[in-house]
């Protein structure tokens, strides 16, 4: 069973209450969702977001019972507005790709099972990575990979894909990406620490999804969804995400002096909210030995000052 990031963190973060109101935006398979429903008994209401099909299934066999204080929907959280739900006591956003997606290699996240190169979380969106990796030019392909990878052999890699293109399969792909960079001056030496193809597959699954577009979509979006006091916790995995998670709540925080149990901001600076934790919480060692992946999660929690 998928295992959720930072779980006891999240409820002490969120704060659930029976009879609040709670949004999930990136619900998958339900694990956190489920402890915001038992925490928040006998009367806490759950709105569950989640743009793949099959994890909404999966959620609602896991909440099934709670049956009648759990409301799913076929939606990316980036569509948060257009839901009209009621003011939320606590919206939770979990970034990234499950583990559930890593594991299915027909979906093409993950080079450890060979798959096509797909890697959408909403099957239904029309762009693929192989789309990417076969049609973009060199450059564009470059760029793509040293801005959302951080891959410092970006331009080698995107010259050797577009050379030996086209390419269907995960395994492929991540061969040739493999013997480029440990061929490549300053390659990795040794045993790596990781896959050399790993930051590039990230890259390309940013792309498809618009996982950081859809990031900076939802952030006014959830602040304006909270209720006086309600609070937004988001679980980053990568450096991209967390600076665009932090640079946002440190500007609506801006220079606020009110107290911070005060529920609306009353200063000059009219801040929307009130930040609650100022280092980001990341989980245990004993948390990372029993689930590796959650290894680079990062957790950012604010409260709404009101309207």
């Amino acid at each position: 069973m998928h295992q959720p990031v930072l779980l006891t963190e999240v409820i002490a973060a969120l704060q659930p209450r029976s009879g609040g109101i709670y949004i999930d935006g990136t619900v998958g398979a339900g694990g956190h969702a489920a402890a915001i429903l038992e925490a928040s008994a006998p009367d806490g209401q759950l709105y569950g977001l989640d743009q793949d099909e099959r994890a909404l299934a999966l959620a609602g066999e896991r909440l099934s019972g709670f049956f009648d204080r759990v409301h799913l929907l076929h939606a990316n959280f980036d569509r948060l507005h257009q839901h009209h739900l009621p003011p939320a006591d606590g919206i939770l956003l979990d970034l990234g790709v499950s583990s559930m997606q890593f594991d299915q290699p027909e979906r093409g996240f993950s080079f450890q099972a060979d798959g096509p190169l797909d890697m959408r979380m909403d099957p239904s969106a029309t762009e693929t990575a192989a789309d990417l990796v076969n049609h973009l030019p060199e450059g564009d392909l470059a760029d793509l990979i040293y801005q959302y990878g951080e891959e410092r052999q970006s331009r080698r890699i995107a010259r050797a894909i577009v050379q030996d293109r086209p390419f269907e399969r995960t395994q492929e792909l991540a061969d040739l990406i493999a013997r480029v960079v440990r061929s490549g001056k300053g390659g990795q030496r040794g045993k790596p620490k990781i896959h050399p193809a790993t930051r590039t597959f990230q890259a390309l699954r940013i792309a498809v999804n618009d996982e950081l577009g859809a990031l900076e979509r939802v952030l006014p979006q959830a602040i304006a969804q909270l209720a006086p006091g309600g609070r937004l916790a988001i679980i980053s995995f990568h450096s991209l995400e967390d600076r665009i998670v932090k640079k946002y709540f440190q500007q609506e925080a801006r220079d606020c002096i009110c107290p911070p149990e005060q529920p609306v901001c009353t200063c000059r600076h009219k801040a929307t909210i009130h930040i609650i934790t100022k280092k980001p919480i990341t989980p245990s060692l004993a948390e990372i030995d029993v689930n590796p992946r959650a290894r680079s999660a990062k957790l950012r929690v604010v409260a709404s000052k009101g309207k």
